[in-house]
């Protein structure tokens, strides 16, 4: 469900909504057009991969900045006819490049979708033995800074998570801001944590994921699951976490032109009166335990704005004495493993994830049934 068809939800009419999808061609084509001018061939990698990387960039710059100036009711017209594009296309996409097949379902009254090799579904695999087991169950909560986008915009990174690791992982729609301001996601992502709990999946099985708002959410989770003395997952994996809504670092200005997130990052929405420095939104203000905290992957890109405050979360679970990986990428933007899986710093961020599970996961004698 995306947020538009939520009954609490206003959206545009068909007309001005028509208008908006056009002013978004127009604001990305213009975008498309500076990248001659910002010496697209230079960057950290090879050719291809620095010419890839000025056109996400600069694409993702201008679809974020002229959606940051939209009243909220266009702006979730224009997500919804971007979500049923993706409706469409994903699916057989996924499938044919990742053997992967997309399902419904909801958890503790939350929607969402699951993402899981074919191999491992009864649909495909008529012998038992040729089953693929799957070696974790991924909750996993998208990114857009707590007020945009939708599970299925999210299944191509998702299908590459689930070929690369072998897990299976489900996309929770949880609530978005202005609409449903903290606590709702967090909330939302603890019924459906809770869900899977009573449909039998092991915390030890569980690894929780986020990127972006979603990672921020995902720290909060984790504090959230702790207050109400739940297990903790076996592990927590984050690509760029919001995980400081302070925005005082000096990588917020010194990054500005060159990360894709826009320079006035919006966190009021979703704050709705919370104080930003407040440890339930900003995990960098949290004082976390490893009687508590799990294990944690954490990976973010040296050119983006959020990088020192990521830093300084990295930091304070590494001398709380939580066990960390830590991944800090040249030349990178924010969330460049989703923006940019054929990289080869993403490349790099996947072999970790394939690892994360044989360190900190207990295998389920139960997780080749459906949850």
């Amino acid at each position: 469900m995306v947020m538009a068809d939520r009954p609490e939800v206003n959206t545009a009419s068909a007309p001005v909504t028509a208008l908006t999808v056009m002013g978004l061609a127009e604001s990305m084509l213009n975008g498309l057009a500076r990248v001659p001018f910002r010496r697209p061939w230079q960057g950290p990698g090879g050719l291809l991969d620095n010419l890839g990387q000025s056109v996400t960039r600069q694409v993702i710059r201008s679809f974020m900045g002229f959606s940051m100036g939209l009243p909220i009711e266009e702006f979730r017209s224009m997500e919804k006819i971007l979500d049923d594009i993706c409706r469409v296309v994903m699916p057989p996409f996924i499938g044919i490049t990742d053997d992967v097949e997309i399902t419904a379902d909801t958890i503790g009254g939350v929607p969402g979708i699951w993402c899981r090799a074919k191999a491992s579904s009864d649909a495909y695999v008529d012998d038992s033995d040729d089953k693929q087991s799957i070696g974790a169950t991924i909750l996993y909560l998208h990114g857009g800074g707590y007020i945009g986008t939708s599970p299925i915009m999210y299944a191509a990174f998702a299908a590459s998570l689930v070929k690369v690791t072998g897990h299976e992982v489900f996309i929770a729609d949880y609530r978005m801001a202005p609409e449903f301001p903290f606590p709702a996601g967090v909330l939302d992502a603890a019924d459906v944590y809770q869900g899977l709990l009573e449909r039998g999946v092991a915390s030890q099985h569980l690894v929780v994921a986020g990127d972006s708002g979603g990672g921020g959410l995902a720290t909060s989770l984790i504090s959230y699951l702790h207050s109400k003395s739940l297990p903790v997952p076996a592990a927590l994996a984050l690509f760029s976490p919001e995980v400081d809504l302070d925005l005082d670092h000096p990588s917020i200005m010194e990054n500005a032109q060159l990360d894709i997130l826009p320079w006035n990052v919006p966190v009021t929405p979703y704050l709705h009166g919370v104080q930003p420095n407040d440890e339930r939104v900003s995990a960098i203000h949290a004082a976390p335990n490893p009687e508590w905290f799990p294990p944690t992957f954490v990976c973010w890109g040296a050119d983006e704005m959020f990088r020192d405050g990521i830093r300084e979360f990295a930091d304070g679970l590494r001398a709380a004495g939580v066990p960390i990986h830590a991944m800090e990428e040249y030349g990178m933007f924010h969330v460049f493993p989703i923006l940019m899986p054929w990289a080869e710093a993403s490349k790099r961020v996947f072999r970790e994830l394939h690892d994360l599970a044989g360190r900190h996961v207990t295998p389920d004698p139960e997780a080749e049934q459906t949850h």
